[in-house]
């Protein structure tokens, strides 16, 4: 399916703090989020504005990203400062699972997902740029994203891929044999094999018109939905295939320069044979830097690592 649909905006949601970088949605169709003060929000009757309402769940004390709900009822948290945490929902205790791996500190945890048995993944994006120089590493293209893995009861994760351009989200198969990362630099969805004669491989799952962020699904019978924080830039494609020195020098430039995201938007959703099922989009948004997507009852909900708020739009049909 290579058509494209218009990104359909409905209305706006003030959350009064900035960036809800991850959006997910729990069964009941609220949707938490995690914001650049350190709050983890809960968000409900999203459909419906004047009914509105932000509830505060927790606070991590760094800066949290990406979010799962977990088997036992927890929210897992990756948290770009504290790495990855556990909430307790009910009285707001955060716990922190892990801040290092063979004695490195994790300086940006991004996304995470948990398996019925507890088993926990997760994302690191850049060993060598904080989240505040985010754009740093994506110029530079320093390779040095990670999956990690989290066992039950274990007390330190294991490294299970290294070298990933920028790992981002991550979701389970719907049939549980494999996950799906983003690489945000590199434009591409990559798959990890858990089960079967390719465990512990990957492969491509699906090249993507644009930055990839987080991902989200509703269960094993919904689709991949994938959040793209920017398009392609033909420059930055030129620019990662210079010599490590020039890539460096160019990225040193970049944290220290004025960024605005363009305004254009997009989000696909894909099934698991990696197969298009929609592609929206939206030109000269107002809403801008897409980092998640989730749905909500009868909307898609975005969020965005700067905008103060969510924004709910139309979900396409079908």
């Amino acid at each position: 399916m290579d058509r494209t649909t218009e990104l359909v905006p409905l209305h706006y949601v003030f959350l009064g703090a900035r960036g809800p970088e991850d959006v997910i949605a729990d069964a009941h169709g609220r949707v938490l989020t995690g914001v650049e003060d350190g709050r983890i929000l809960r968000v409900h009757h999203l459909g419906d504005p004047p009914t509105a309402r932000v509830e505060v769940l927790a606070e991590t004390g760094g800066r949290p990203l990406g979010l799962e709900l977990a088997p036992d009822g927890s929210l897992l948290v990756c948290d770009a400062e504290r790495g990855l945490l556990r909430v307790d929902l009910g009285d707001g205790t955060v716990r922190v699972l892990a801040d290092s791996v063979a004695g490195e500190g994790l300086r940006f945890c991004s996304n995470v997902v948990a398996l019925p048995d507890g088993t926990v993944f997760f994302t690191v994006s850049s060993r060598r740029y904080p989240l505040h120089q985010w754009i740093g590493d994506i110029v530079e293209h320093t390779g040095t994203g990670r999956l990690l893995r989290l066992a039950p009861d274990a007390t330190e994760p294991e490294v299970l891929l290294e070298g990933l351009q920028f790992a981002n989200g991550l979701v389970v198969g719907g049939d549980g044999s494999f996950l799906v990362l983003a690489e945000t630099g590199a434009r591409r969805l990559t798959r990890y094999h858990l089960t079967g004669p390719r465990a512990g491989h990957t492969d491509l799952f699906a090249t993507l018109p644009g930055m990839p962020d987080n991902l989200w699904r509703a269960g094993p019978d919904g689709p991949l939905w994938v959040a793209l924080a920017g398009p392609r830039v033909p420059a930055l494609d030129l620019l990662h295939r210079t010599p490590p020195a020039v890539r460096a020098t160019a990225a040193r430039a970049a944290v220290h320069a004025p960024f605005r995201p363009g305004g254009t938007v997009g989000v696909l959703a894909f099934d698991d044979e990696g197969h298009t099922v929609h592609h929206l989009t939206r030109r000269r948004s107002g809403y801008r830097m897409v980092t998640s997507v989730c749905v909500s009852g009868d909307h898609l909900v975005l969020g965005s690592l700067r905008e103060p708020g969510v924004a709910v739009c139309a979900l396409p049909a079908g």
